[in-house]
């Protein structure tokens, strides 16, 4: 299988990805988490799972999500609090609610909610 690997900070070494490694989601989607309640911007992916070690052993080993699969970087809100997920792609749907979120970091990386996603602000696409 064709490769190419990525530094990654989080986890402090190079990952491995396949090439065939596509995103469900986009950078600016508004989406759910399938079982726990709470919802989030996209505002990074990792092809495959690109954190720390003691991260992924901290989910207990029956719902540990497999790592050669997109992991999102989300500005996520729930009920109580604003806060920064890492969701892999198989526990993520698409909010279609139509409703914005509400996480203090989303003006100074994102366009106002146009109803559907969030739109990068000019200067910081790649």
């Amino acid at each position: 299988m064709d490769r190419t690997s990525f530094f990654s900070p989080q986890a402090g070494r190079r990952i491995d990805v396949p090439r065939a490694a596509r995103a469900r989601f986009a950078i600016g989607d508004v989406v759910r988490h399938r079982d726990h309640d709470f919802r989030g911007v996209v505002f990074d992916i990792d092809p495959v799972f690109a954190n720390s070690e003691e991260w992924y052993e901290s989910i207990p080993q029956e719902l540990r999500p497999d790592r050669d699969q997109p992991y999102y970087h989300l500005f996520a809100e729930s009920e109580e609090d604003s806060y920064i997920a890492y969701v892999s792609q198989q526990n993520l749907i698409r909010d279609t609610g139509g409703d914005p979120v509400e996480h203090p970091a989303l003006p100074q990386v994102f366009e106002p909610f146009d109803g559907a996603r969030y739109r990068l602000r000019a200067g910081l696409s790649h």
